[in-house]
């Protein structure tokens, strides 16, 4: 037993569930994080207990901080522990390394990568630090759960520590194949460092296919045994398990807050601010792997070549503010804007009907849920994306079925999702405009059908099963008390398939 408490669960990711912010007279108040991971990881703490190690979103010395992170522990029901860095060790290590490097080659994007030297070599310093603060905070027993791109070498620091505690990776954005893979530096480095992890997930059995090419390609030392869900890598006398994990949402607590009075009532406001048509909703952080512009192409074509959608459908396009510091997001925002301005000014009629309606700003969560309720469509179309909650979160939120899913057949939610959704090339502009025009015709009993499918298999497939998953993967020796969702079809085999 160390710091009060028994061993348990330890979750390390890049930001803490909370954040520090500096107001303008230079105090600082403490505001809930945001994001898929904490979405998906605050249900489990809570129920579990544990410990959360992360950056807490100010940089420099954090000890005059210490009484508003102590006032969130007691809040939460677990421990928070901040990890200090330096304005140019988060510089280089987040926004130069993880989203200059990692980041777009990930996605498949290598031309917007910038291979800095010094970005590699801040990046191992700060996973060192991560896992300094996790060795003075850990318990004997404890299972430590490091989350992301960003803290890929998070577990052989700990090993360099003399820390062999259990350790398990999950990578929440997608793993390129061996040809994109081999143009990083140090390819060989990261998959060393991703080795000496117990237990390595993916969100799809196509990313942990293309994760085992490059084992086998670059590390020859290293053995592959077992097929399926779960593999294991025979690496110098110890054995690591590669597994897929298709994470998932709280979907009662999306459900639960759909059906509230707040959410009814924001829900009747919007139809009677946008009578007699139906709303499609686009909801995205801002990025350029989230397809927004080629999205909204494609719903200028469908304008173009089906008029009779004309005043019967608004696209509700919101767009929540990401990384407006870095040059090729303040010029996707303003191509997105030009974009919506070209299309309303090319189809709105005067004192009526505006095709497209923006918002560029964070939601409140009965906002959030109201747009989603309200929507007859969700056009999710990323470009590529590790798993997209969006999709899943739309659905649940669907609480009367009569809905139509629009869904990238690059979004990882599509293995799970396809035979509810329509799945569509988000490049092929035509071919998302016929699906935007399906989508608006079809009939109240096909939209009922697919919709009950998809909810199903999310309800039965939550973020609890997510997690009692991927811990059953930690001791087990397969998978098989945990299948995958009955619906589900490997990405790999997903590509052309119809409509």
């Amino acid at each position: 037993m160390k710091n009060g408490r028994h061993a348990g669960l330890v979750v390390a990711s890049n930001r803490l569930p909370v954040a520090l912010i500096r107001n303008p007279d230079g105090s600082v108040r403490i505001e809930p994080g945001s994001g898929g991971l904490i979405t998906a990881l605050l249900p489990v703490l809570r129920d579990r207990g544990g410990t959360w190690v992360g950056w807490p979103g100010i940089s420099g010395d954090l000890s005059k901080f210490g009484s508003l992170l102590e006032e969130a522990n007691r809040k939460s029901g677990y421990q928070l522990k901040a990890v200090p860095l330096t304005e140019e060790e988060w510089r280089k290590f987040y926004h130069g390394f993880s989203n200059e490097v990692v980041w777009p080659l990930f996605h498949d994007l290598q031309s917007l990568c910038y291979f800095d030297p010094s970005y590699w070599r801040v990046y191992q310093n700060v996973n060192r630090h991560y896992a300094e603060v996790l060795a003075q905070n850990r318990t004997e027993g404890d299972f430590i759960w490091v989350h992301d791109y960003h803290l890929m070498s998070v577990a052989m620091e700990l090993r360099r520590l003399g820390i062999n505690a259990k350790t398990a990776f999950f990578l929440h954005i997608p793993f390129p194949p061996l040809d994109i893979f081999v143009k990083l530096p140090w390819r060989f480095q990261l998959l060393r460092a991703l080795v000496e992890y117990d237990l390595i997930g993916f969100q799809t059995l196509r990313d942990q296919r293309n994760f085992i090419q490059c084992v086998r390609t670059l590390l020859h030392d290293v053995a592959v045994h077992g097929k399926g869900r779960l593999l294991t890598l025979r690496e110098t006398g110890r054995d690591v398990k590669v597994g897929s994990f298709p994470i998932s949402i709280d979907y009662n607590a999306y459900v639960k807050g759909a059906t509230t009075k707040e959410v009814a009532d924001k829900v009747a406001d919007l139809y009677k601010q946008l009578p007699n048509r139906q709303l499609i909703l686009g909801i995205d952080r801002l990025d350029y792997t989230k397809g927004i512009p080629q999205r909204l192409e494609a719903f200028r074509n469908a304008l173009e070549r089906y008029p009779e959608l004309h005043e019967r459908v608004t696209l509700i396009q919101v767009v929540v503010p990401s990384r407006e510091d870095i040059p090729q997001y303040y010029e996707l925002k303003t191509r997105i804007e030009r974009l919506v301005g070209e299309i309303n000014g090319q189809f709105t009629k005067p004192g009526g009907w505006v095709p497209i309606h923006y918002v560029f700003r964070s939601l409140d969560q009965s906002d959030l849920l109201a747009y989603y309720r309200a929507a007859q469509i969700a056009l999710i179309t990323p470009l590529k994306d590790g798993m997209n909650l969006v999709a899943k979160e739309y659905c649940a939120c669907s609480i009367e079925e009569d809905c139509a899913l629009i869904l990238s057949e690059f979004a990882g939610a599509a293995a799970q999702l396809q035979r509810g959704a329509l799945l569509v090339n988000p490049y092929d502009i035509e071919g998302v405009a016929d699906a935007i025009y399906r989508a608006f015709s079809m009939d109240i009993t096909e939209r009922r059908a697919r919709m009950r499918r998809l909810r199903r298999s999310i309800r039965e497939q939550d973020i609890f099963w997510w997690v009692d998953s991927f811990l059953h993967a930690a001791i087990a020796k397969d998978l098989n008390a945990f299948p995958l969702p009955e619906d589900y079809i490997p990405q790999s085999e997903i590509g052309g398939m119809s409509l």
